[in-house]
């Protein structure tokens, strides 16, 4: 089947991962997937020339009202997967909401990435109770072994041996949603008292005027650095070496960047909301904060404390390879993609 994959393709952002992984999925099933950012279409006729163009028999759209609303009214059957600030903040505006909602009845199907996400989805959109699947992300991790952490560290201004340092990463798109300074201030306090330790926020320059105003602040702030959006593979790589990762976002989906450090056996410090709480278990998969101060007391504690981490670790693990199997999600996918088969009138 030719499908039309419409979704947000930021590079190295959460959305643009996931479409490539599904697409893969997708493909492997002898699928020809044709992935588009749906930032580059205005109105659904421009969509409707790309499907003839195509000659697409079905569609999938990766965040409902971004990518959902351009795939009305084709008559070719479509599918969709939540993004996370579609249901966690769209839904909220009216107008959004009615569209949001109008998708959904035309959709065959929706996967959300969390129980507590299809909750969500069906309170505010009771008709689509029967067509929402929970699947979680699939996760594969593929550190480069070429990667060089000694440069890294040069390179990101800390000029202290490599034994001593706990770095912890903040991996995020610059935009309001993240919320990458939200830490900075007490951690920067902290690292006057423990110089020791760094954070080191790392992604692409989403949003160009909060971008300026992270850079001011970072620029002045002691012990926190700020390193451009960089491959996969070397992204992993940091993780693997750095001391923990770290969450604060105000809204999340399921961050992929969580349960990538889970799977490389790195500790995790996330801001207690409901997207991050779905996948982090306090003191059992990894450690919840609910404001600075109390992130900086969990850091310390973690730091001094090898048998929490250990714990915290092998907890996390565990959790990824029984939860997020890419396999798993693999199968899913390929199964959903099959509702898409047949006539608009089955």
């Amino acid at each position: 089947m030719r499908l039309l994959f419409l979704a947000v393709l930021r590079p190295h952002t959460g959305n643009a991962v996931t479409a490539q992984r599904v697409r893969a999925h997708l493909e492997a099933a002898g699928h020809v997937c044709v992935l588009k950012d749906a930032f580059d279409f205005e109105s659904p006729s421009e969509i409707a020339n790309l499907i003839l163009a195509e000659n697409c028999e079905a569609a999938l759209a990766l965040h409902l009202y971004r990518g959902g609303r351009l795939l009305q009214g084709h008559r070719i059957p479509f599918g969709i997967i939540f993004g996370g600030t579609d249901v966690n903040e769209d839904a909220n505006q009216g107008e959004k909401n009615t569209v949001m909602g109008r998708v959904l009845e035309e959709a065959r199907f929706a996967v959300a990435f969390t129980e507590s996400m299809k909750e969500m989805a069906q309170a505010q959109w009771p008709h689509a109770k029967g067509k929402i699947y929970v699947q979680s992300q699939g996760i594969a991790t593929t550190p480069n072994a070429a990667f060089n952490w000694n440069t890294f560290l040069q390179r990101s201004e800390i000029n202290q041996s490599a034994d001593n340092l706990h770095i912890f990463l903040l991996i995020c798109g610059l935009r309001q949603v993240k919320d990458p300074l939200y830490l900075v201030d007490a951690f920067s306090e902290w690292h006057q008292e423990e110089p020791s330790v760094y954070l080191v926020i790392a992604g692409p320059e989403v949003d160009p005027v909060f971008t300026r105003e992270v850079k001011a602040k970072v620029r002045r702030a002691a012990g926190v650095r700020l390193i451009g959006e960089m491959p996969q593979e070397d992204l992993h790589a940091v993780v693997k070496n750095c001391f923990a990762v770290v969450n604060s976002s105000v809204s999340e989906g399921m961050s992929a960047a969580i349960l990538e450090a889970m799977d490389l056996e790195v500790p995790v410090l996330a801001r207690n909301i409901p997207g991050n709480a779905a996948v982090v278990k306090h003191e059992v998969t990894g450690l919840l904060f609910s404001n600075p101060q109390e992130f900086v007391h969990l850091a310390k504690r973690l730091v001094s404390d090898p048998a929490l981490e250990k714990e915290i670790v092998g907890n996390g693990r565990e959790y990824v390879r029984m939860y997020h199997s890419w396999q798993v999600e693999r199968d899913t996918y390929q199964q959903l993609i099959s509702k898409l088969e047949g006539s608009t009138e089955d």
